[in-house]
């Protein structure tokens, strides 16, 4: 990685984190406004579903089909999330399918990292974190993208990437001026519908590379250390049950029992209804029971 790189990705890191400590000790006592909450609650959800049924589901895996229109708007509100350029977390994530635990995986925690207690907390810190200094964006886009790179909205959608982050941060504060009706609302709102919802949603994505490989239940016959970890369902819209995603990569639905809450099959389930998305992939319970582990 160049060093430039490792420098974005460190403000990339830090400025979040550093906003979220800050956002609660200034707080503390205080309160915070229902303003600025719904505007973190729909922020949050909004660039969720951009990274889960656009980058996930939609670009990189071909759950389904859809217009233009609303590939491309998934794939801006994917970018608003702050975690890399579509094309470049498309790479990287399908690389990751491709090497699943085993060298050449970006950011596994079971590789490179020894044995022992000191070598599941190196391995999780790489998988979580780690990976962004020293080999994100390092999957060859000419070998595992070439199908997007064939779409020019998406390549200028990736080449915008640096001013979408601007337009993360100035949404917010825009609707918290709008809103509130002063600048300091504004400001309220860049902090916590801004940066704070950036610092919630990077950690959240980054526990499925690392937690879901750790720790959490499996059903199903896979080659790699892929867990469903059902508390973290919620928070990811349906991204944790990442087990099942690991047997069904192509599948539109992560959740495979009723019992496993998937927000995003659900949205696309709705778009399917209204005639906006087709061709969704889904497993059927023969082909699940095929593949459970004996």
């Amino acid at each position: 990685m160049k060093l430039s790189h490792k420098v974005a990705n460190f403000v990339g890191v830090v400025v979040p984190f550093a906003s979220f400590v800050a956002a609660i000790a200034f707080f503390w006592g205080r309160g915070v406004q229902a303003r600025d909450l719904v505007i973190l609650g729909v922020a949050y959800v909004l660039t969720c579903l951009g990274i889960s049924i656009g980058f996930h589901r939609l670009l990189t895996h071909r759950s389904y089909q859809t217009y233009p229109a609303i590939r491309y708007t998934l794939a801006v509100l994917g970018s608003l999330a702050v975690q890399g350029p579509a094309i470049r977390w498309v790479a990287d994530h399908r690389k990751h399918h491709n090497f699943a635990d085993k060298e050449g995986d970006p950011h596994s925690p079971h590789v490179g990292r020894g044995a022992g207690v000191v070598g599941a907390i190196g391995g999780l810190w790489h998988a979580h974190v780690g990976w962004l200094f020293e080999n994100v964006g390092g999957a060859d886009e000419r070998r595992y993208t070439k199908d997007l790179l064939g779409d020019r909205g998406l390549v200028w959608i990736s080449r915008l990437f640096v001013p979408l982050i601007g337009l993360s941060l100035a949404l917010p504060f825009a609707a918290g001026w709008i809103w509130g009706g002063t600048l300091g609302a504004g400001l309220e709102a860049l902090l916590w519908g801004g940066l704070v919802r950036i610092f919630l949603l990077h950690h959240v994505t980054w526990s499925v590379n690392s937690i879901c490989h750790f720790v959490g239940r499996r059903r199903f016959d896979v080659a790699d250390e892929s867990r469903n970890v059902w508390w973290l369902a919620a928070f990811s819209l349906g991204e944790a049950w990442h087990h099942n995603h690991h047997a069904f990569p192509s599948s539109a639905f992560h959740g495979l029992k009723r019992s496993e809450i998937d927000v995003s099959a659900w949205v696309i389930r709705g778009l399917e209804r209204l005639g906006l998305v087709w061709k969704v992939v889904r497993v059927s319970p023969e082909l699940q029971a095929r593949k459970l582990a004996g």
